[in-house]
């Protein structure tokens, strides 16, 4: 149908019209000229040419000659009895006569209902996705937390070499498998514009320092060195994204970890802080096995991983850079790479941060002044150095045992040692300098705590560090320290004036007092193999833990227990975790106490936790759940009376 037309009289008469505008009539005979606009939409409707649709057909006619009888009126919208649309545009003169067109825009709405159909289908497909990819995550969380649960315990048994091996594979295995679904979930949550950042202020340094010492295994069973260079004149207070920044730290390092075989990795920290915002450049260097050139641009792809030789044998799922440009570009920030095949790669990014600096620690010159300064890493050493000198410390820094045992005789206050390689090096030097120098303070640094303090050796060091070390953890044990008198005893002299004030979010624990009763611990949970693996969690706390099966019970027992805490599943039969919580809040306003509730799920959708937290729970833990933090959530609650 072409585009019609007709004029009409100040009486609303029809004075003429061409053959498009009167062809929808059918050459009816009323339709001619004199014909009035009432008329008209009276012939429309009793004909049954017009679809009135949800109206009556006076309802249709009220509506269209009050449009009609407007100064101005607005274009409308009508649809035929055989399906064409046709838009009315309808102008009025000054005399009152007008000229009426009529637009067939068929084409146009059938264009747009079948892009209102596209849409409909493609959000029923994305919800389709999310709610898979939300079952999927919550169907093998739930399997998983029994598995890696399971084989933490396990390998906090007496194990032999083999059953060792056999243990450290499954962990790794379920690692691997948890990262996969959470690089699965991130990227689609990317992808679907569903991830907000949550900013908090948050220690940056420290956050650094934590990704380290989580991938501090895998990086001591190869032997690479992981080092930490933060600027010293930048703040560590500021405020962004803790959780998202620890997931692209840990991608990155990660990944240079896995394709380093020997060497170290580096993370450098500078940038300029003006006017409480942070320009953070971030580096990452490796002494890896490098990227071809023609593959760089391919490093950031979706999917993407350098099939060579050479790297064919390490696992991925090709997300986890793309994820973490994403979540880069998210916080208005770049990254990019530069490698040399075969010597190693960097990674840089730049991000722009506030900083916080009220909770920004204080620097005071400790009572230390010379410090000997012993590492066969002209790196580490070089760092170390920097640090030492930003609270007035001098240091005399040697590579070799005879440079160490020469210093030694002269003004020395501490040995700081470097564990050269992991296992009793450290230790045989300080027994050295301990023959030459009784009563000085040695501080050993080392990449395995854990077996260091179990060395038969280790009465020769004062302390024991991990490396690399945050600032503040340097500056504190220099600051306990005291110095060693020309008689060489340790001065009984207090310090200085000059104080020190770090920052500290740690939660703290109360002191135990005695004749107290052992912390309640309800914990709701309807698997059996989660039971048992919670219950094993708990194993070296001295808490008494009752287990609910579902949210009904969880109720009756909240009632009949008092308990202190409560863990709580969300999917259950009979009733879920969050109706469980939103009965126990409502049974708690009559006694006028709070329970801490903590959530233990499989939900890690982009919102879960809000909505879980919006049901009155205070903590979120998803599975499988780590000891350490289920153990560290206890021990932070202060309760009176409880041990």
């Amino acid at each position: 149908m072409p585009d019609g037309f007709a004029f009409f009289n100040a009486d609303n008469e029809m004075v003429g019209a061409n053959d498009a505008y009167l062809g929808i009539f059918d050459d009816l005979e009323d339709m001619k000229p004199g014909v009035t606009y009432p008329e008209i939409l009276l012939i429309l409707t009793d004909e049954g040419i017009v679809d009135t649709e949800n109206l009556s057909q006076a309802e249709w006619r009220a509506s269209m000659l009050e449009r009609w009888n407007a100064p101005h009126p607005k274009p409308g919208v009508i649809r035929f009895w055989n399906g064409i649309y046709v838009k009315l545009i309808d102008e009025r003169g000054p005399d009152g006569d007008v000229v009426s067109l009529a637009v067939n825009i068929t084409d146009t709405i059938e264009y747009e209902n079948k892009l209102k159909k596209a849409r409909y289908q493609a959000e029923a497909a994305s919800r389709a996705k999310t709610a898979f990819l939300a079952n999927m995550s919550h169907e093998i969380r739930t399997p998983m937390n029994g598995i890696v649960g399971m084989a933490d315990l396990l390998a906090e048994t007496p194990l032999g070499e083999e059953q060792k091996l056999f243990v450290d594979t499954i962990r790794n295995s379920g690692g691997a498998l948890q990262t996969i679904i959470n690089d699965v979930l991130d990227y689609s949550k990317i992808e679907a514009e569903r991830l907000e950042l949550r900013l908090t202020t948050f220690d940056f340094e420290q956050c650094i320092h934590e990704v380290v010492r989580l991938l501090q295994t895998s990086a001591r069973d190869k032997s690479i060195e992981i080092l930490v260079d933060y600027n010293l004149f930048l703040p560590t207070q500021l405020i962004g994204d803790p959780g998202r920044i620890r997931q692209i730290l840990t991608n990155i390092l990660g990944n240079a970890i896995k394709f380093t075989m020997e060497g170290h990795v580096l993370i450098s920290v500078t940038g300029k802080n003006e006017n409480d915002l942070c320009d953070l450049h971030v580096t990452v260097q490796d002494t890896g096995i490098g990227v071809p050139a023609d593959k760089i641009e391919h490093i950031f792809g979706e999917f993407n991983q350098i099939e060579e030789e050479s790297n064919r044998k390490f696992e991925g799922t090709g997300l986890g850079l793309a994820i973490t440009k994403r979540l880069i570009e998210m916080m208005k920030g770049k990254i990019w790479v530069t490698s040399e095949q075969g010597a190693g790669t960097c990674f840089g990014s730049h991000i722009t941060l506030e900083s916080d600096p009220s909770d920004e620690f204080e620097i005071a010159k400790p009572a230390i002044e010379n410090a000997l300064l012993f590492d066969n890493c002209d790196l580490t050493r070089s760092l170390m150095e920097k640090q030492l000198a930003m609270i007035g410390i001098k240091c005399c820094a040697v590579s070799t045992e005879q440079d160490a045992l020469k210093f030694i005789k002269f003004d020395c206050d501490v040995a700081i040692l470097d564990d050269l390689s992991g296992t009793a090096d450290g230790f045989d030097m300080a027994q050295k300098l301990r023959s030459v120098h009784p009563s000085l303070p040695i501080l050993l640094v080392t990449s395995n705590v854990a077996t260091a303090e179990t060395d038969p050796e280790r009465r020769h060091v004062s302390r024991i560090l991990q490396k690399p070390i945050p600032r503040q953890t340097l500056f504190r044990a220099q600051m306990d320290l005291n110095p060693v008198d020309n008689a060489g005893q340790n001065s009984a002299d207090p310090p200085t004036d000059e104080t020190v004030v770090f920052h500290s979010r740690q939660g703290s624990t109360l002191p135990v007092a005695p004749n107290q009763r052992r912390l309640r611990v309800l914990a709701a949970e309807d698997n059996k193999t989660n039971q048992l693996v919670f219950s094993r969690m708990l194993k070296g706390l001295d808490v008494e833990l009752t287990f609910a099966s579902d949210g009904l019970e969880a109720v009756e027992l909240f009632q009949s227990l008092t308990p202190d805490v409560v863990f709580m599943d969300i999917s259950m039969p009979k009733k879920d975790g969050k109706d469980a919580t939103r009965d126990i809040r409502a049974l708690e306003r009559s006694i006028g106490k709070r329970v801490p509730i903590i959530a233990m799920t499989a939900h890690a959708m982009s919102g879960d936790q809000d909505t879980i937290l919006s049901a009155g729970l205070d903590y979120y833990q998803t599975k499988p759940l780590k000891k350490a933090l289920v153990v560290e959530q206890i021990t932070r609650l202060e309760i009176d009376g409880i041990h």
